[in-house]
């Protein structure tokens, strides 16, 4: 039973990856501030913001699966901002591949819940 936003799953991963997103780009170098680290931190954030948000509009289903959509959308966005980082070598790919895990984890997450949401 949904009785929150935070009852969602996907709400509940994806905020705790953002937290760890904003504890990992504080590695990162200075001048990336207003580059991969703005960006990295916003679409981490993006994912639980849009779930929070669309069920707020549960009411009508279709409003609710567009918030969704757009978290799908955030989440692919992470997955290649995660390789950027890599490849730049600001992130090891230890760290790399588990991200992009849970990354994949909540986008299957979110496909279903959208899938099934009426």
């Amino acid at each position: 039973m949904i009785g929150s936003y935070k009852d969602i799953k996907a709400y509940e991963k994806s905020y705790k990856m953002s937290i760890k997103i904003y504890q990992e780009v504080r590695k990162f170098p200075k001048e990336e501030l207003f580059g991969m680290t703005s960006q990295l931190k916003r679409a981490a954030a993006s994912i639980p913001l849009n779930i929070a948000e669309g069920y707020g509009k549960r009411v009508c289903p279709n409003e609710f699966k567009r918030f969704l959509l757009m978290a799908i959308g955030s989440c692919d966005e992470m997955k290649v901002l995660l390789e950027m980082s890599k490849d730049l070598g600001f992130i090891d790919i230890k760290i790399y591949e588990e991200y992009v895990s849970e990354y994949e984890e909540i986008g299957k997450i979110l496909n279903g819940l959208y899938k099934r949401w009426e």
